[in-house]
Parts: C-alpha cells; structure tokens; sequence
C-alpha cells in the first residue's frame, strides 16, 4: 500500500518492507537519464521485490511516472503537445495513436505505469494546471478518455501500460482557479462536469484513479468517503485501486497519525508517500492494532493492488531488463514524431488572418523573432524532464524548435535574438513570423492570483490544510505579465513589416494589444518536442483544423463573467484557404 519516491527508497528497502510500489517525482531520474538508466533501476527494484524467503513473497512492483505528454520525463524523448492544445484537435482516433505512442517510449524504460490521463475539466484559466485539462467542456474531455485508456493500456499485455485517470475529482473547478483550493458545487454539477468524464475511462477499464487534492464543499478529496468509496469505487463501479497524489494526506489534518486513519478509511488504497513512507508504514500498522482502521479495509486495498497487477499480468512478465519493449531502439524515433507532429498540426488554432497573411510563401524573406522562436523548452512547458520544465534547447534533446521547424522550408528565413529587432531593415523582409508567450510552468506555480487574499478565502473554505505555492503571475493580460512580447511585436509592426504572431500558451490568454499589432495570429498552445508541426501549418502545408476548446476572454476582467462575451468563443477557429470558421 506504500509507494515512496525513488530517492527516499532503496532496492534493500523494497525487500524489506515489502513495498508495492515506487514513483519518480518530476525531474526525479537515475543516472545520465537514458532509457538503458531507467531499465537497470527498475530491474533493481524489480528484483528486490521478488526475492522470495521466510518472511518476504515474491510480489512483484509497479513503477509510476508521470508521463502525461509523452514520456517527457527521459532524455531524447517524444514530447506531443499537452493537453489544452489536444482538445483543440477535436480527434479520439489521433488521442489513441499519442496514448500508444507514449506507451512504447515508457515501455523501453522498463516503467509500467503512468498518472495520465488527466481528466479535468478546467473551468477557471487562472489555474496553473489549466494546460492539462482537454476542454473546459466536459463532453469533449469524456470524448477522449476511453480513447486515451485504450491507447495506453492496449490488452493489458506487452504492448500496453497501466493508466490512472486523475484526479479524482472537481480539480478544475476551484473557486478562482487556485491550485489544490475549494470546489463548490452541487452534487449534481460534480456529476455533471467534473465525474462525467471518468465514465468512459472507468467503462474502458481504467485499472487506477488518483485522488485530488482540492475539496468538495469544504472536505478533502484525499479523506471523502462518499467521493472515494461510495461514489467512485461503489455507484461507478470501479474496481482497481485508488492512490493519493504526491504527499496529498499530509494536508487532511496537522496531526499525520490521523491523516493516515482518515485517508484509509475514505478508500485510499495505495499512498504516495515520497519520504516519511517508513512513519507512514508505523502509524498504519498502529490504526489496525487499536482498531481504528479495521483489517477488512487493509484487506480491501490490497485486494485491489494484487488484483491490478494480475490484470496487467505482472506476475508472469520477466524481469524489466527481458521485457520486449525495454531499450528499444526506437524510443524517441521517427513514428512517435510523425505523430507528434501531427498532433501539433491539428491543434493549432488560427483567430486572425487579415490580408492573407497565412499561408507564407517558401521563398519569401523572412524575419523570425520573439523569445520562443528557438527554444524548446518553452515550446514543451512544464513536465518536461524537469517538474516545472526546463527553458533552453540542449535538455529537449530530438525534435526540433520552431525556428529550426521554418528553417528546414525556408532559404530566405533569418533568426533574430535582439530584443527590440532595431537593427533590422524593413526593406529587408517581406513578412515577421514572431514567436512569444509564457514560461514553463507546472501546477500551483502555474496559478495567476490577482491578490493573496484568494488564498485566505479558499483556506477559510477548506476542512484542512492548503499547500500554497508562489504563483506565475498577478494578471492574465499577456502585455502586463509578458511586455516584452508586445514590445517586439509592435516594433517590427512599426517598421512596416507584416507580422505572424504565434502564442505558446498553457491557457487562453488576454491578448488585445498583441492581436490588434499583428496581421495573423495563432494560438499554439504548448507544442512540444516537434516544432516543424508549426511550420507546417506557416507555409500552408495543411489546413488549419484546430477548434478552441475553452472559451478566449476578452480582458482579464472578463474571465469566468458569465455576463460577458468572450473575444473569441469555445468552438472558434478559422482556415485559411477558404476564411471561414
């Protein structure tokens, strides 16, 4: 029932506490980060959990990551485009194809299971996690879920690895977006939005659920019963096994001993403990001793731990070092790319296109410029190698950035770092192509927060504990958070120059000044590894398919107003052959 974090755990450890299960948190890696690194690690762990004795079973262990767009975790990896920009493809099939894509690449690290996919429904772009929500409409998420299931857990045999729709559940509807804060709503909204995409998952047979860590009208999901237990595992019918999100007890009560007894009792099965997992282990045992968590809901979890890993046919795989897919050769290879770069191609959306802009010509003279032309990392944002993602070219090794994408189809193309591009001549170039944006960010260090009294309002709210982080940023207007950006939009636009703006973003963003400056603009979302997808889309190689799957506000004061009209509406999305929505 005890799933530590590689660090804090041995192969001894393993072995001698007879752990389930371990996890790398994010960025969390064994030697030089190679496939062939995370194979031997996992064959450690692997062997020490089925060398059998008088007092130890062979059970074999899971391993999880979080490979929630790609097995971005790994070095040389494919990355396909997050979540946000996935929903703008409006396409179950292409979700399938990535889910067992994605299956493969973990698969040749000897790994067994992901925490993906993520099934909620965002429903305040103010939240940090906003990028790995498919929609803020629930049927469009439920549209890719059991998609996605099957993808990666295929028949359960060699080609597929366990999935777990998370997290469990209203996590994208927080009152003002805050990460991990409160979800008021009716039972019948939270039916409604939040659980009606975990129906398809659960019917495709999704073997895990993870717990989230927001509340429900006050009470932790981490320690609800009725969500857990009545809901999830007894009305839905789901029959694996539920697992906290990383650390997510601690926050049910100051005191951890009754944490522990609380979260057991609600259903948690399986606990991500990163580092106290032994005191965990202690306090546990001590609840059953004194009766406060009775054996049966022990013998219920694991139960429902075994029965997870003979569905998946743990128990007559080999060693991870023997399995087929492990180090394979084609990790990080041609096929996983060219699906990838599909992925981006699809999920692009066009909102402006005046004067036929688009599609650019090969042979034209072309400026490139703005902060995320060259850099993949920022094309990828958070979860890539790194917790928060990482912000240079060098660590996303394969692929290529958006500017190496325009170089491989246009001669006349040129890069320009300058921040302000002043020492360009307009007689120079016929059209800018202008790539800006946000930073990588994950979770709560994604949150925008216009003041902290939010969080005291959620705190207020909540039955517990709140884990709060520092957020991105005070405002959703891009030209308040991002100046730069406007900045070297509107001064090659002053030179006359025909500007292409193209906006990485893990949210809808206010963005007034920025397209009124530009002759075409595109929201790209968070791409990935394959930035030749954008350029695909640039020079007219396909059509423009991408449909907004959040609503695009108008200004900052106008997100989540109801009253208001938003700049651009869920659905919205032009072409540019024909100039049509």
């Amino acid at each position: 029932m005890t799933q530590p974090e590689r660090m804090a755990c041995t192969p001894e450890d393993v072995k001698e506490f007879h752990i389930g299960s371990v996890l790398s948190g994010g960025g969390s890696c064994p030697g030089d980060n190679s496939p062939s690194d995370w194979v031997d690690m996992n064959d450690a762990y692997w062997q020490a959990s089925m060398d059998a004795d008088d007092e130890h079973l062979a059970i074999p262990l899971l391993y999880g990551v979080d490979a929630i767009h790609g097995n971005g975790n790994v070095r040389g990896a494919t990355v396909f485009p997050h979540n946000i920009g996935l929903g703008a493809a409006r396409d179950p099939d292409l979700i399938e194809r990535i889910a067992r894509a994605t299956a493969r690449e973990i698969l040749a690290t000897g790994v067994d299971w992901t925490f993906a996919p993520t099934l909620a429904v965002a429903r305040n772009i103010h939240w940090g996690r906003s990028y790995e929500s498919f929609s803020e409409d629930a049927g469009i998420v439920g549209s890719y879920a059991a998609s996605f299931v099957n993808g990666m857990q295929g028949d359960l045999g060699d080609e597929g690895v366990i999935a777990c729709a998370k997290h469990w559940v209203g996590d994208g509807g927080t009152t003002h977006g805050i990460d991990q804060g409160e979800t008021t709503v009716t039972l019948a909204e939270l039916h409604a939005t939040h659980i009606a995409p975990y129906r398809p998952a659960i019917d495709a047979g999704v073997l895990t659920v993870m717990a989230s860590f927001n509340s429900w009208n006050g009470d932790k999901c981490h320690g609800h019963r009725q969500l857990v237990t009545e809901l999830l595992k007894e009305e839905l019918g789901f029959k694996g096994f539920v697992i906290s999100d990383w650390d997510g007890i601690d926050y049910l009560s100051k005191n951890y001993y009754d944490a522990i007894g609380m979260s057991v009792n609600a259903g948690i099965d399986m606990f991500m403990v990163s580092v106290d997992w032994q005191q965990f282990i202690r306090h546990l045992r001590t609840h059953v001793e004194k009766g406060s968590v009775p054996l049966s809901r022990i013998d219920d979890a694991v139960r429902r731990i075994l029965k997870v890993k003979m569905a998946f046919g743990l128990f007559d795989k080999p060693r991870p070092a023997k399995r087929h897919w492990s180090n394979d050769t084609r990790f990080g290879g041609l096929e996983q790319r060219q699906i990838a770069r599909e992925a981006v191609r699809k999920s692009l959306v066009l909102l402006k296109n005046e004067d036929a802009a688009l599609p650019i010509k090969r042979d034209a003279r072309i400026l490139v410029a703005g902060k995320n032309a060259h850099n993949r990392g920022h094309q990828c944002g958070g979860f890539t190698i790194a917790w928060q993602g990482v912000e240079d070219n060098e660590s996303i090794e394969g692929g290529c950035s958006i500017w190496e994408g325009i170089r491989t189809f246009a001669d006349n193309a040129v890069l320009c770092e300058e921040p302000l591009a002043e020492g360009v001549n307009p007689a120079e170039y016929d059209v800018a192509i202008v790539v800006v944006g946000e930073r990588p960010y994950a979770e709560g260090m994604g949150d925008v927060r216009p003041g902290e009294n939010l969080i005291v309002e959620a705190g207020s709210q909540i039955r517990g504990e709140m884990k709060v982080l520092e957020p991105y940023g005070r405002t959703l207007e891009h030209a308040v958070s991002h100046p730069e950006d406007l900045a070297i939009i509107s001064s090659i636009a002053k030179k006359g120059i025909p500007v292409v703006t193209v906006l990485l973003s893990g949210r809808p963003l206010p963005v007034a000044p920025e397209l009124a400056a530009s002759n075409a603009f595109i929201a790209a979302w968070l791409p990935g590894s394959e930035g030749e997808g954008v350029s695909d889309m640039l020079f007219g190689n396909f059509e423009f398919q991408g449909r907004l799957s959040f609503a695009w506000p108008k200004d900052a004061a106008s997100v989540n107003d109801p009253s208001c009209e938003p700049r651009f509406p869920l659905g919205y999305g032009l072409q540019i052959f024909d100039g049509v929505e």
